[in-house]
């Protein structure tokens, strides 16, 4: 006899028992309860709070498609501090017609001196390089609530009578900003509806507003090209900044290197004296050695005075991909690690520089952030 498949009351999705971080997932318990309905929609209906799901790419880019044929405003969340390896490449093509607002999450990191007008600057003009369109861009903290009232203002102004569709990779902050939508916004005395697409069996969370329109969580996506997915949970924490960071700036000679514990290798090759900037996690070691030492110096010690990841981690890492870097004469440039942070080259005398990181983890030049 087969067993009867399930699906959730609240969002139509398949039921499971087995993974909490998938869609779907109920506790044992739960199932004895009718109607039956996954976490994410317990969570949502009686704790008014959202928790992110992962999807892959493909299952991403079928919900994606369906967002330019509705007539809404989205909602991209963006981590300032990841901020090229937390943007939806091609997005424009996806939502069609519709508004875009970018919402920048995790301004608290940045030391406290920064511009916020100027970032504001450098994110339009790093969207216009992606190909996004965005009807405006909203810099905040969801998680120490900052410029939140910014964020509804943004909203008010741009949704008219529409329903909103939230965007954004795992680890962005999604959750915690639906979760000031929702208090603001809905009215969930009604019940969590579902919205299915053709083709796809993932239903997206629908939470209903008091004006009859809806928010849509979309699951997050998973980026596979940042180093926080390739760590385990415990080094997460230390290389996800949990407060603003206080920059460490190096004064490097030539033929010098800096280890970011066994995550990452910054070599300065040529160049006259400079100085770089660190904008990591500050729970994270660098150390300084000669550019001749540095084979030696991983290969005997990655694990132990090389840390994190730990000796017994290290070897999950894939190997070490090496990226040859030209800074040019007159430019202030930022090498951004996808999912570690950036390094500020300083100086505008030019320098060549190499980056070492696991393979498959994003590594992008850009014109500096601050």
């Amino acid at each position: 006899m087969s067993e009867e498949v399930l699906y959730c009351a609240g969002c139509g999705v398949k039921l499971q028992l087995e993974d909490p971080s998938k869609l779907g997932f109920v506790p044992p318990e739960a199932f004895l309860k009718e109607p039956v309905i996954c976490q994410r929609c317990y969570r949502i209906k009686h704790y008014n709070e959202a928790s992110s799901i992962a999807l892959d790419q493909d299952d991403f880019l079928k919900i994606l498609g369906g967002i330019g044929k509705t007539n809404s405003l989205v909602v991209n969340i963006v981590d300032i501090f990841d901020f090229e390896g937390s943007m939806i490449a091609g997005l424009q093509r996806f939502v069609g017609n519709n508004p875009v607002i970018l919402v920048v999450n995790k301004i608290d990191l940045l030391p406290k001196v920064t511009n916020y007008n100027r970032i504001v600057n450098w994110v339009q003009k790093q969207a216009k390089q992606w190909g996004l369109r965005v009807a405006d861009v909203v810099l905040c903290s969801a998680k120490r609530n900052m410029g939140f009232e910014r964020v509804i203002e943004s909203l008010g102004e741009h949704r008219g009578n529409q329903d909103i569709y939230v965007v954004g990779a795992t680890n962005v902050g999604k959750s915690t900003l639906i979760n000031r939508l929702i208090s603001d916004f809905s009215d969930l005395g009604s019940e969590l509806t579902t919205s299915s697409y053709p083709g796809t069996t993932l239903d997206l969370v629908k939470i209903p507003l008091e004006d009859g329109k809806s928010i849509i969580d979309t699951p997050g996506i998973v980026y596979k090209h940042r180093l926080t997915e390739l760590i385990s949970r415990r080094d997460l924490a230390k290389v996800m900044p949990s407060a603003t960071i206080k920059p460490m700036i190096y004064q490097l000679n030539e033929e010098q290197t800096l280890f970011v514990g066994a995550l990452a290798r910054f070599d300065f090759i040529k160049g006259d004296r400079q100085s770089f900037t660190f904008y990591i996690s500050n729970a994270l070691k660098l150390h300084r050695t000669k550019l001749e030492r540095a084979d030696d110096l991983y290969a005997n010690h990655k694990g132990e005075l090389l840390t994190p990841p730990t000796k017994d981690e290290v070897e999950n890492l894939p190997k070490f991909v090496k990226q040859q870097i030209s800074i040019p004469r007159n430019k202030q440039m930022d090498i951004m690690i996808s999912g570690l942070g950036w390094i500020k080259v300083n100086s505008t005398a030019g320098a060549e520089v190499a980056v070492h990181v696991p393979k498959g983890v994003k590594v992008v030049v850009r014109e500096s952030l601050i």
